[in-house]
């Protein structure tokens, strides 16, 4: 699964003579895995991905306008793709083209800046990622609850112990489902994938049409777009807006981790991340601008009232229902999605030997890390356990850094290695180059300005984040000799 061109094809030739004597599993191997392109993503498949990695629809988006009012909504759904998604976009199109292997930006990271800061690379991800993907099941089934009221929680997240049971077990049971998804291979997933991006866009392109076939519908959208943007918002109230909408717009990097599994990588990622960009745009703006003709009320643009009351106040309570299902399958996507970039990266680090080798297993059928996908069910369920939301501090800071480290990559590779083929390259040279990296750094400096000022925000995060960073040093110093003893 990874390219020998580069340095991990020394790593691949040493494990082969070192562990084949360990391969005790008949149907898994640590040894490379070539997939037949019947079994890997195609453009769309790797585009439907994509979608459900970064974005999911507009769900989660509704606190926006309650925060800084329609105008400076609509205007940070529009510019913030601009100065974060298309520099990350071209970053990704362009390393993804150069280096199509599995574990992604850990192998940009590594092979720009060396051993030890592609393991902090790697280790972040997967410390900030284990937390955050067991947001999706309990965020489904708290869309669950607008069907099922009994298993919902009430603002202080007090709940019987029977009632915190039964959501456990619906999230381990929708965890269980996407496991048994995702080990069948990246194409099942994939394919999944592009299914429900129907499913999850029909009810807001019904929401959009019927939002504007109301007469003077467009007129009073814009109307109250202009209006707003006259008057300027409370500097915290925007900078937590921008955090809103930044986090709705993350994980393009993410996709990078499962390349050796995507038919024709060097071309189909630059493409289908130049589709996904406007389709998420859309997503996002279209169901946005047809809300906000209905009604600017921040109590229903928030997270308790949100599309499905939007929905209702369009169409009806028929559009309200279909909504709230569309977000129960978006909460799944998101998770079947995700788990699949998310089981890739401890098996490219355990290929290098900076994790144990056990998770290096792939199946010799699907070329899926059998162990570490496993392993990434696991944790989420354990998460699962626990109601609560995103630990702010902890995701904002280890995916900015680990965000940087992949920009600084991208600026090292140009110079130490101009000769390598690059099938999609950034234009513009080292201008554009500086600027693309420049433009999320001042963002995410923002985002992590706003989660201090966030209410739900706990400083003692902070002391999970410097345990995070130092245990990545940890596992490079203890793991050098045996890595470095394996090239």
């Amino acid at each position: 699964m990874v390219n020998p061109r580069f340095t991990s094809g020394k790593v691949n030739l040493s494990l082969e003579q070192n562990i084949s004597e360990t391969e005790n599993f008949n149907d898994t191997t640590t040894r490379e895995v070539h997939l037949p392109r019947s079994r890997r993503l195609n453009l769309l498949a790797l585009t439907s991905v994509i979608f459900f990695t970064v974005s999911g629809g507009a769900y989660g988006l509704e606190p926006l306008v309650g925060a800084v009012g329609a105008g400076w909504a609509v205007a940070l759904v529009l510019v913030t793709p601009l100065l974060w998604s298309l520099p990350i976009a071209l970053m990704v199109s362009e390393l993804s083209s150069m280096m199509p292997e599995e574990g992604g930006y850990y192998v940009w990271v590594r092979e720009g800046l060396g051993d030890f800061w592609g393991v902090q690379e790697g280790w972040w991800t997967i410390c900030y990622t284990a937390v955050d993907m067991a947001i999706y099941p309990v965020l489904f089934i708290d869309y669950l609850g607008y069907f099922f009221p009994k298993i919902s929680v009430d603002e202080a997240q007090a709940m019987s112990w029977s009632i915190w049971l039964t959501r456990w077990l619906i999230a381990v049971l929708l965890i269980a489902v996407a496991c048994a998804i995702n080990w069948r291979g990246a194409r099942a997933v994939g394919t999944n994938a592009a299914f429900n991006v129907l499913v999850v866009l029909a009810p807001f392109v019904l929401l959009v049409l019927f939002g504007f076939l109301k007469s003077g519908a467009a007129h009073t959208a814009a109307s109250v777009v202009v209006d707003d943007l006259k008057h300027r918002p409370d500097n915290k109230l925007l900078t937590l807006g921008l955090a809103i909408v930044l986090w709705n717009y993350c994980g393009w990097d993410n996709v990078s981790t499962f390349a050796a599994e995507v038919n024709d990588a060097r071309k189909n990622y630059p493409r289908a991340m130049m589709a996904a960009l406007p389709l998420t745009v859309a997503a996002y703006l279209l169901p946005l601008l047809a809300g906000i003709a209905v009604t600017t009320d921040a109590n229903v643009w928030s997270e308790d009232a949100g599309w499905p009351v939007i929905g209702e106040m369009i169409g009806g309570s028929w559009l309200g229902i279909i909504i709230t299902a569309a977000a129960l399958v978006s909460a799944w996507s998101l998770f079947n999605s995700q788990l699949l970039y998310v089981s890739r990266l401890p098996y490219a680090m355990a290929r290098d030997r900076w994790l144990p080798l056990l998770l290096a297993r792939v199946s010799k059928r699907t070329a899926v890390p059998t162990v570490a996908l496993l392993a990434s069910c696991f944790v989420s369920a354990l998460f699962a356990t626990l109601s609560f939301g995103k630990l702010v501090i902890l995701d904002i800071m280890l995916y900015a850094a680990a965000l940087s480290l992949e920009f600084f990559a991208l600026l090292a590779l140009r110079r130490s290695r101009p000769e390598m083929s690059r099938p999609f390259r950034v234009p513009g040279g080292w201008p554009v180059l500086f600027l693309i990296t420049i433009a999320p750094t001042c963002f995410a400096i923002l985002v992590f300005i706003a989660s201090f000022q966030d209410k739900s925000a706990d400083p003692r995060q902070m002391l999970i984040v410097c345990v995070v960073i130092l245990s990545g040093v940890v596992i490079y110093f203890t793991r050098r000799r045996k890595a470095l003893k394996n090239k």
